[in-house]
């Protein structure tokens, strides 16, 4: 074998980073790949040294091992190639069925089959407000778990202006940019609003940084900050009420992701685990609305979406059931091998062991019929 396969490569190492520790600053990765690197030096050592007390012929297979796995490796970043070119054919494909959506949701065409007159007990301000889909885009991104928790109330009344929703792949740097196309509204003055995931490693989630644009709020109509006002203290010489700021909970901070200050000597233990896990957070927001709002808007604003991510955890759920099932299988074929030894012994010696097994045997009984009855129909095809 060569020694090039027992050779480290930072930029391989920086490659193979988890998505949290990943996104730290040049300086501060590049300290962390070199711990890894010495780590990895170290336990390449240890592994040199298990082929060591290999016998001859049991290395020598290894050895064929690994030149085999070395093939498996050249192959699979070919197939992350060939990935990504079929992901851009396809995404070009895509293209005039999302304009095509945005046409009918913003009311810009008009489908076939749709009356052309208001019912009677509607006005012409009902018939006007149905131009369209109303609310399209924030009924589909509430209707999203993850994207649910993330939307306050305050929020639905910008999110009603919210056009259209796009992503791109960028390719220097790796990443991809999602745009959040908006109308004329209240709120802010911008028209879109951005959002870049700059990653390591494209085929991989393993996040750099992100960016968000700034939002240009109107005059009080953040919705990232609250406005908090107190009296002032009975006799105080200052008798206008004191007023201050306060960060809230909203969508909209998705646009101000978290940053890794430059200097780590800032940061604590406990600081970069809750730095870590925003990271993490922010990105499997940006995620869901890249993989599944988009290509599946409509599904998800009709809620047939949530059906479907409901039946995907429920086979997983199946699947340990069904591991358990066969547990308890082969315990009552267990018992009822020691029954059969029972009916060799006396009949009082019988009577005692009947006793004893029955119940076990209905409590098994029940909790098999529970799961049984908890599952939905098999799904799996469809």
């Amino acid at each position: 074998m060569s020694n090039n396969k027992d050779s480290f490569n930072i930029s391989d190492l920086e490659a193979s980073l988890p998505a949290a520790a990943a996104a730290l600053s040049p300086g501060d990765r590049a300290g962390l790949v070199n711990a890894l690197k010495n780590k990895l030096q170290t336990l390449a050592g240890q592994h040199s040294d298990v082929m060591e007390t290999l016998t001859p012929k049991v290395r020598r297979r290894v050895e064929v091992l690994r030149e085999i796995q070395s093939q498996h490796d050249e192959l699979e970043a070919k197939f992350f190639e060939e990935r990504a070119a079929l992901e851009a054919k396809y995404q070009k494909l895509y293209e005039p069925l999302y304009t095509t959506r945005y046409q009918i949701v913003n009311g810009v065409v008009e489908v076939e089959g749709v009356p052309t007159e208001a019912p009677m007990d509607q006005g012409e301000d009902r018939a006007a407000e149905e131009k369209g889909v109303p609310n399209f885009w924030l009924t589909a991104m509430k209707t999203n778990e993850v994207l649910a928790e993330e939307i306050s109330e305050r929020d639905e009344g910008a999110l009603k202006y919210l056009k259209d929703i796009k992503w791109c792949r960028l390719e220097d740097p790796k990443g991809f940019k999602l745009e959040f196309f908006f109308a004329p509204n209240p709120y802010f003055k911008n028209t879109v609003l951005t959002k870049t995931y700059h990653m390591i490693d494209d085929d991989e989630p393993i996040l750099e940084k992100a960016i968000g644009t700034e939002i240009e709020w109107y005059p009080g109509k953040s919705l990232t900050q609250k406005l908090l006002k107190k009296k002032p203290r009975k006799g105080s010489k200052n008798t206008k009420p004191i007023t201050k700021t306060e960060n809230c909970e909203s969508f909209f901070n998705f646009f101000n992701p978290p940053q890794v200050p430059e200097d780590d000597d800032d940061i604590d233990e406990e600081t970069a685990e809750e730095l870590q896990n925003q990271m993490e957070q922010d990105y499997d927001i940006g995620s869901t609305i890249r993989d599944k709002i988009i290509p599946h808007a409509v599904s998800w604003f009709t809620g047939e979406a949530v059906q479907g991510d409901e039946f995907e955890d429920i086979d997983e759920d199946d699947d340990d059931e069904i591991d358990e099932d066969d547990e308890d299988e082969d315990n009552e074929d267990d018992d009822e091998d020691d029954d059969d030894d029972d009916d060799e012994e006396e009949e009082e010696g019988k009577s005692k062991k009947k006793s004893s097994t029955g119940p076990k045997k209905s409590g098994r009984a029940q909790i098999g019929e529970g799961q049984q009855g908890e599952r939905p129909p098999e799904c799996k095809q469809q």
